[in-house]
Parts: structure tokens; sequence; C-alpha cells
């Protein structure tokens, strides 16, 4: 009886909302080309993302990530370029969903020595490049904007 209850309740109030990580999409300032990196397990092409850090706003939490994961010192807008969501695959062998919040950060500098350094790699690219580089179709959108705002259409 309490399975069905709650089946029933879930249907009527719908799928609680995926957990929320927040993104950096980082931007050379003057020709708009994006900063990717690779994922530390798979080598992967990706924006640096993390979790919500408690006691910083949103755009605050993926300009720190920027900063751990890429190096990167900048600025990150106060609001989102968008968001896409994955599965965050789990070390048990199960996936869970994940929203990302993406914010926009202009690169001021580019430090050599960051806390992962020694397990990623980045390179800038042009971003419809990087569109092409990313698993995420959602993201791949939000970046093909960039290129199209950038070639003036």
């Amino acid at each position: 009886m309490a399975g069905g209850l709650r089946r029933m309740l879930g249907r009527v109030l719908g799928a609680p909302p995926p957990p929320m990580q927040v993104g950096a999409v980082c931007l050379h300032p003057s020709d708009g080309r994006v900063l990717m990196i690779t994922s530390r397990d798979t080598g992967r092409w990706i924006i640096p993302k993390g979790w919500p850090i408690p006691g910083l706003s949103l755009a605050e939490a993926a300009m720190q990530e920027a900063w751990e994961e890429a190096g990167v010192r900048g600025q990150a807008a106060t609001r989102e370029l968008g968001r896409y969501r994955y599965d965050k695959h789990q070390p048990l062998g199960f996936a869970v969903p994940v929203e990302v919040r993406v914010f926009p950060v202009t690169v001021r500098e580019l430090a050599d020595d960051y806390p992962e350094a020694a397990e990623r790699t980045r390179r800038w690219w042009e971003p419809m490049e990087a569109a092409d580089l990313v698993a995420e179709a959602q993201l791949g959108q939000l970046l093909r904007g960039l290129g199209r705002a950038k070639a003036g259409g």
C-alpha cells in the first residue's frame, strides 16, 4: 500500500528537480574564443563545472570552478548564459541527472599553477568548434549561440 501511495503522489506532484551544478564558459576577452578543459576520467572536452558552494552566489561558484579546473582568473556574469542537462555517472554504476546553470566568464588571466593543472588539459577553441566537441547537445547549442553572436548573426 505504501508503494502504491508513493507512486500515485509521484504522478500527481511530478518528479523532483534534478540536482544542480554550476558551469563556466570561459571567454577570451579580445576574440571570444572558448577555453575548454578535459575531464579527469575520460579526457573528453568539457567546461569547468561543479556543485554550488555554500556562501557563494551561483556565479561566484562558477568562477571558483573555473579557477580550480582551468586556472582562470576573471569576471563571471551574474546572469546565466543558459542551462543544460547531463547524466553524471557514479562509481557504483548508475547515473544521476544533473542540470548545469552556465555563466559566462571573461578571462583576465590564465595561471600556470592551479589546483587541477596536473589532471587536465586546456585549450582555446572557436565557439562553433567547441560546440562540436562536447557530448551534451544542450551545451553545444549554448556554444553555437555564442558562435552566431560572434559572427554577427
